[in-house]
């Protein structure tokens, strides 16, 4: 797909997904660049915050993918910031316009950071709202794609909202969100990692090489998009938990359901969930860097392999000092020091590759791919109620 001309792809349905793929490792570069001419805002926002308040309570939100955004970053940040001055959550908007009184509360300063590709689904806005009417001493960060979207407009001249706008070219205009969600992802890596901006600059020149080798060997994927399978599993443990639910909706979405998924944790698959494998399903694990993490994930696949059900099992791993003896999407060694939030950023390219393959291999078409025009790229349809607290 990555190799072919337009006029290849235009037939299939695929011009606008294959590109957005195919861009993300120069959008990360971008991204990194925005970053930086923002830093000193971006410190001088979060002290103003921290010098009024002992505690803040922090809520990475979204709706869809924008909301596996946080569940990705959540469990790394929370080992990286002082938790006793910041106690970070990931909660979808979904929830929170359902529920708002059980995560929006009046005397509990808060800092909301809003992930959003257009920056206008129904929950997006409506979660915004809440916030400013429920807490006393609200503030946000509002990451988005899209400058012309509801929630940047909202942002523009208010002080206690920090508008951080992703490269253009994330705004992805394809059915599934790509792009946006890495760029989103690595944006909030940025802002609240305690490692310098040396060491942030070195992991983002890393996981550019290894998104762009995701596109070189496409050849591979390929190969495993080409076994007989009707239902693909993802498993990761923490942050890769996230990305495993973010990669099974890009199978979901570009398929329009014609492949059944599934996704868990390494550890918690074996609790139930375990129960989907049969001889037609196909299982990725994306394996940790972290040492005592990945012996949990390699046991995971240890275990799936021996027991001899599924028709491929696959590990997409960094190459370390202990591998999984199968089947595997290895990058090099060197990628090692890359802690796991910034791996799902080339991982997810993997996912999303597969995705992209396997709408083709169903005869769907990647980038419009819901035929019934039942689900669309921005959400439709929903009341939004008023809430009186």
């Amino acid at each position: 797909m990555f190799t072919l001309s337009l006029e290849k792809l235009k037939p299939l349905g695929a011009e606008i997904t294959t590109a957005e793929i195919k861009q993300q490792p120069e959008l990360w570069a971008e991204t990194f660049t925005l970053y930086n001419e923002k830093i000193e805002k971006i410190q001088t926002f979060l002290q103003n915050i921290t010098e009024k308040h002992a505690r803040v309570r922090v809520i990475f939100t979204g709706a869809g993918t924008s909301a596996y955004v946080g569940d990705t970053v959540t469990p790394y940040l929370k080992g990286k910031v002082d938790e006793k001055q910041w106690d970070v959550q990931s909660v979808p908007t979904t929830a929170i316009v359902s529920n708002p009184y059980q995560f929006l509360k009046a005397d509990i300063p808060t800092l909301l950071v809003s992930f959003a590709r257009s920056g206008n689904s129904p929950e997006s806005v409506a979660t915004v709202e809440l916030a400013q009417q429920i807490v006393t001493n609200l503030y946000q960060i509002t990451i988005t794609c899209s400058k012309d979207g509801q929630l940047a407009q909202r942002a523009a001249g208010d002080d206690e909202n920090l508008l951080l706008l992703m490269p253009e070219k994330s705004n992805d205009q394809g059915f599934a969100m790509t792009g946006s969600y890495t760029c989103m992802a690595l944006t909030a890596l940025l802002i609240f990692d305690s490692l310098s901006d040396e060491e942030k600059g070195q992991i983002v020149k890393t996981i550019r090489v290894m998104g762009e080798s995701v596109i070189c060997r496409e050849a591979e994927i390929e190969k495993m998009v080409g076994v007989d399978f009707e239902r693909i599993i993802y498993l990761g443990s923490g942050g890769f938990e996230g990305l495993a639910r973010e990669a099974q909706l890009k199978i979901l979405e570009l398929t329009a359901g014609k492949i059944a998924t599934a996704f868990d944790s390494s550890l918690g698959f074996r609790h139930g969930p375990k129960s989907f494998v049969n001889d037609q399903a196909v299982i990725f694990t994306f394996v940790s860097n972290q040492p005592y993490t990945r012996r949990y994930d390699l046991d995971m696949l240890n275990e799936l392999k021996q027991d001899q059900v599924a028709s491929l099992i696959c590990a997409i791993s960094v190459d370390g000092d202990s591998n999984y003896s199968g089947d595997s999407f290895l990058f090099d060694r060197e990628a090692g020091i890359v802690p796991d939030a910034y791996l799902s950023l080339p991982f997810v390219m993997v996912g999303q590759t597969i995705a992209l393959l396997s709408s083709i291999k169903v005869g769907n078409t990647p980038d419009t791919p819901s035929p019934s025009g039942t689900v669309n790229r921005v959400v439709k349809g929903v009341t939004i109620h008023e809430y009186k607290n």
